[in-house]
């Protein structure tokens, strides 16, 4: 599990992060000029709703200090790739998911690293861990801002071999997260069965209060169709590989991954069977 810990996980975040990249063009950041009132509503959902709801929800659950933490991380984790492919399916508007998971997820390693040692003040108090958070923050920088970079200047310089590429580390990524999922179930078995009557409905109303209000706020402020489908699905999906590494790099033990990650563990397992109805949904629509 100490391999799992130090070298998989941070190796395949960085991979899904490149994967994430690769989808990236420069123009994509000049979508927030071109697109800026959307961007900006989708932006806000993410960074200032999205935590909001969930600090509620883990209140009202009352979950555990370490769990009600890890919940928090993954509200402060951006959209994945998941998230494109989605916004594709429901016949959103892609360009929009991606340049907010783009953008939003280079943001992440100054936002996410404050609002957990918030976090982990609020909840934890006496006993929480001691959070360093510029090393949080350059770990951070490392696994997902610099693969994001590199993979926009690989689609950049060498289009055609990025194209070639895509699919198949897309696939990878997918392989891997489904991995890392498992991985940080098994390493809190004990705690995940204790704590899943409190947990799973925490996390699955999440998801729907997320997905709900996502598209309330985008049709309140008048956004078309398809851009009220893409904000609603970046506020409903989040990068749970993040959500499982941030969580690992808080609490350094050799003997598996900490409770802090299994919110985003499960989360990343039961957003598909609370999203993919409403994606079947909207997308008739």
């Amino acid at each position: 599990m100490g391999v799992l810990l130090t070298v998989f996980l941070p190796l395949s975040l960085a991979i899904i992060m490149f994967s994430l990249g690769l989808g990236l063009t420069v123009g994509d950041f000049r979508r927030v000029l071109i697109q800026p009132f959307a961007f900006a509503v989708g932006a806000l959902n993410q960074v200032l709703l999205l935590p909001l709801i969930a600090l509620v929800l883990a209140i009202v659950f009352q979950l555990p200090p370490e769990l009600a933490v890890g919940m928090m991380i993954l509200s402060f984790c951006p959209g994945g790739v998941t998230s494109n492919i989605l916004a594709k399916f429901a016949r959103g508007d892609v360009a929009l998911s991606v340049t907010l998971t783009g953008v939003i997820s280079l943001l992440s390693i100054v936002t996410v690293p404050l609002f957990v040692v918030w976090s982990v003040g609020y909840f934890m108090g006496s006993n929480a861990p001691e959070v360093n958070v510029t090393r949080l923050a350059f770990s951070m920088f490392l696994i997902t801002a610099v693969p994001v970079l590199c993979g926009v200047a690989v689609r950049h310089f060498a289009v055609g071999f990025a194209t070639r590429v895509d699919p198949i580390l897309s696939r990878v990524a997918s392989t891997l997260f489904v991995i890392i999922v498992v991985g940080a179930l098994a390493a809190n078995w004990s705690v995940f069965v204790e704590n899943l009557p409190k947990l799973g409905p925490a996390v699955v109303v999440l998801n729907i209060v997320l997905l709900g209000l996502g598209a309330l706020v985008a049709g309140f402020c008048r956004l078309n169709r398809r851009e009220v489908k893409t904000i609603a699905i970046e506020t409903g999906i989040q990068n749970s590989t993040l959500g499982i590494t941030v969580g690992s790099l808080i609490a350094e033990q050799a003997s598996g991954l900490p409770p802090f990650s299994l919110p985003a563990g499960v989360y990343g397992i039961t957003m598909y069977f609370v999203t993919m109805p409403f994606i079947f949904l909207v997308r008739q629509r």
